[in-house]
């Protein structure tokens, strides 16, 4: 009888990534026991915040990744060698962040960083590889951050949160569009974006009224007036935008809700919220039902080895890592920190199954935006 991996549900697969995260806070190859397997293996780290504002994005984004990784070394990983998937929890404090860095910078195995979730994350990791304090490929981070200026060893490849919000606009656009509402689920999200929707509003020639929750998301949205504009972009994650339409059940006036990516309307419909609101969220990759061959391996791949439902998410870690895998692979000769980053800055664009990944001069990734639309009676459309 063949031998078949066991499926795993998400709380055995977070047990797990926290087993790993210990064992990784020392260098690989300084683990007893641990150097010569360290030689004969590729090492890919990602880093993960799963502070309570961001694990949501991160566990999804992880699955999704790990995944990828179990695929690709069920066939043989890179070169004939196996890959060894180093996910590096962290809080979201600077002290963390630079403890899994140290541990990456540390490990000489290791030749890529590839996929770290959420964008805070993301932002701090790419700001530092831009300040030289980084010297490895920074490979499909979660980077929602418009404004972050990008270097030549950090490869973003999912469209940032200025073409999502262009995407989703365009589609509102019949309604004669002059004013939108922002609305911020935390203060930390207040101060993380306020900016940057400002900027992207002000570019698309839009009047912005900002809305911040203090701590209770719903009781910000009982508060809203006859004033408040109709169109409201939500910033913040899937428990912060269930109270705040929720809070919304009661106002007379019809809105409708713009979510980013960070949020998963599954989740949303789950917690039975936004009876009464339409949801329209944005994510940077295809719709989880779509045929695309990239879409099809990761829906038969998730549901073989975890017990988990597709999600826009977990779609976007697969693809981080798959994309990853494919430039790595194509490598001639050794793989090495440096022959890796030389690889990355080398590959213009790669079709990954349907999934097209090009670069601008400002080294941004095409805008590919799907979107998804939660209606009045529940239903999720696209």
């Amino acid at each position: 009888m063949p031998f078949q991996k066991p499926v795993l549900n998400r709380r055995q697969m977070l047990q797990r990534a926290s087993a790993l995260t210990a064992a990784a806070a020392t260098p690989g190859w300084a683990q007893p026991g641990k150097a010569v397997a360290a030689t004969r293996s590729i090492v890919v780290a990602q880093i993960v915040d799963f502070s309570p504002a961001q694990q949501d994005v991160s566990k999804d984004f992880l699955i999704g990744s790990r995944a990828a990784w179990q695929e690709i070394n069920l066939r043989g990983g890179i070169g004939g060698k196996p890959v060894q998937h180093l996910a590096l929890e962290t809080d979201g404090t600077p002290a963390s962040l630079g403890a899994a860095l140290a541990s990456v910078r540390d490990n000489p195995a290791c030749v890529v960083l590839s996929g770290s979730a959420g964008d805070q994350i993301a932002s701090q990791v790419a700001a530092l590889s831009r300040q030289g304090n980084l010297n490895i490929a920074h490979v499909a981070p979660w980077l929602q951050n418009s404004n972050l200026e990008i270097d030549d060893k950090t490869f973003p490849i999912f469209a940032a949160r200025q073409e999502q919000i262009a995407y989703a606009l365009k589609t509102l656009s019949v309604m004669g569009l002059k004013d939108l509402g922002a609305v911020y689920g935390t203060a930390q999200d207040y101060s993380a974006y306020h900016g940057e929707l400002e900027r992207i509003a002000s570019g698309m020639q839009l009047k912005l009224q900002s809305f911040q929750s203090t701590g209770d998301a719903r009781a910000l949205g009982q508060k809203l007036t006859s004033g408040t504009p109709a169109i409201l972009i939500f910033v913040g994650g899937t428990p912060e935008l269930a109270g705040f339409t929720q809070g919304l059940e009661k106002q007379a006036r019809q809105r409708y809700i713009v979510a980013l990516a960070d949020v998963n309307l599954q989740s949303l419909l789950q917690m039975g919220a936004a009876r009464h609101t339409p949801v329209i969220a944005t994510q940077p990759v295809p719709l989880v039902n779509a045929r695309m061959p990239i879409v099809r391996s990761y829906r038969e791949t998730l549901g073989r080895l975890f017990d988990e439902p597709p999600t826009p998410l977990s779609l976007a870690g697969f693809i981080a890592a798959r994309y990853t895998y494919e430039v790595l692979n194509d490598v001639v000769g050794p793989l090495t920190r440096q022959s890796a980053l030389t690889a990355f800055q080398q590959r213009s664009s790669l079709d990954l199954g349907g999934f097209r990944i090009s670069f601008n001069p400002q080294r941004r990734s095409n805008a590919y935006v799907t979107q998804s639309m939660m209606t009045l009676d529940g239903r999720l459309i696209g």
